[in-house]
């Protein structure tokens, strides 16, 4: 059983960054997929990135290309979403998701992913 926990989340301006973690309770985490998605008020949960077990490969959103970047350091089981040039769109509730399934465009569904976070909450306003 992997617990993921996310942290970093808060209130933020629009324009501003933020830089979300995700950390895992064991070591085998370092050997998947991680996803990051997010739920906002009202909608249903989307896909935001991912990134590949060696962090050589990651995949994002159309909404989250050119302002957000995944990252991954594997000795500290972690997990990372640096998120720029944040909007109220951007406003959701962050979850980090593991997958035991290869790289590929699969990973941008929510069913693929066998363990979750519980969340970290994200407001971007003004």
């Amino acid at each position: 059983q992997v617990q993921l926990v996310e942290s970093g989340g808060g209130l933020v301006q629009p324009g501003g960054s933020l830089r979300l973690s995700c950390t895992a309770s064991e070591g085998t985490f370092s050997k998947y997929t991680i996803g990051w998605f997010r739920r906002a008020p009202g909608k249903e949960r989307e896909f935001v990135a991912a990134i590949s077990w060696r962090g050589g490969s990651t995949f994002y959103s159309d909404s989250a290309r050119g302002r957000f970047t995944i990252s991954r350091d594997n000795a500290k089981t972690a997990v990372y979403l640096q998120m720029n040039s944040l909007t109220p769109e951007d406003t959701a509730v962050y979850h980090c998701a593991l997958t035991t399934a290869p790289f590929g465009v699969g990973i941008r569904a929510i069913k693929a992913y066998q363990w979750w976070g519980q969340g970290t909450q994200v407001t971007v306003s003004s």
